[in-house]
């Protein structure tokens, strides 16, 4: 492998090991992860033979179907303690499931992309299920990307409209205008309102969280029916979500730092 092909491989193992941890729940096939990735299914599949020779995946003598490996849990429990902020967000996603009746869940920013790292289940039994521990958006897609992507400075949103493209996936209700236009809604109300884009009648709403610096760096969300988000409610849940998550940035200020 030459040098040029390095950061190449590089891309690829890391799309494929996330697109297994997005599909973990039920496990996936080669043909769907390379799908997923866009890779050629015998890339693919020589791509996650050697993961699993190193621990990172693992596969299903049965199903044929591939999941994280045990090396990965290991790193992610030595990075947990410098990165992992779900221990202090359990009492917040709980109170806002337990007042609000609806599915609660914290998302973290990941470059140009959201990932759902932690839930709380409510209480009333209609759910959207849109939203589950390890599933992807890109900033402006859905509650956690959009109210990200609303408070980050312009200028970093206009770089990121600039080489973006979402539409052509997501739709064209996520156009760069369209976008824009929930950008300046989710800044006069503080919290998001997703009425549906992603799935008919499953709406959900959040709040950014921030880091030390002051970027948002994570977002609560709740989701649920069109039913449960009729306009003079949602001035409430927004209410409420702006106050959960300022108290969620107010724990995550006070943790101990890391040293190093």
């Amino acid at each position: 492998m030459n040098e040029a092909q390095r950061p190449q491989v590089i891309h690829r193992v890391g799309s494929l090991l996330r697109a297994v941890a997005a599909l973990e729940s039920s496990g996936a096939s080669t043909s769907a992860l390379a799908r997923e990735t866009g890779l050629a299914r015998p890339t693919a599949h020589r791509l996650l033979v050697s993961l699993a020779e190193e621990g990172l995946v693992d596969r299903d003598l049965k199903s044929g179907k591939w999941s994280l490996g045990p090396e990965l849990y290991l790193l992610g429990s030595l990075a947990a303690s410098r990165y992992d902020i779900t221990d202090r967000s359990r009492d917040v996603l709980r109170d806002l499931a337990r007042e609000t009746g609806e599915s609660a869940f914290l998302s973290a920013r990941r470059g140009d992309e959201t990932v759902c790292i932690a839930s709380e289940e409510g209480s009333f039994p209609l759910r959207s299920h849109v939203l589950h521990i390890g599933i992807r958006f890109p900033l402006g897609v859905a509650t956690a990307g959009m109210v990200i992507l609303s408070h980050l400075p312009d200028r970093e949103i206009d770089d990121y409209l600039a080489r973006a493209d979402v539409t052509g996936e997501w739709g064209p209700q996520h156009s760069r205008e369209k976008i824009a236009e929930r950008i300046a809604e989710t800044r006069l109300n503080g919290y998001t309102v997703n009425p549906g884009l992603l799935v008919e009648g499953s709406w959900g709403m959040g709040a950014a969280v921030f880091d030390i610096q002051g970027s948002p760096a994570w977002a609560l969300s709740i989701t649920g029916v069109e039913s449960r988000f009729r306009e003079e409610r949602r001035r409430e849940l927004g209410e409420f979500l702006l106050r959960e998550a300022h108290r969620l940035t107010q724990l995550l200020a006070d943790r101990p730092r890391s040293r190093g």
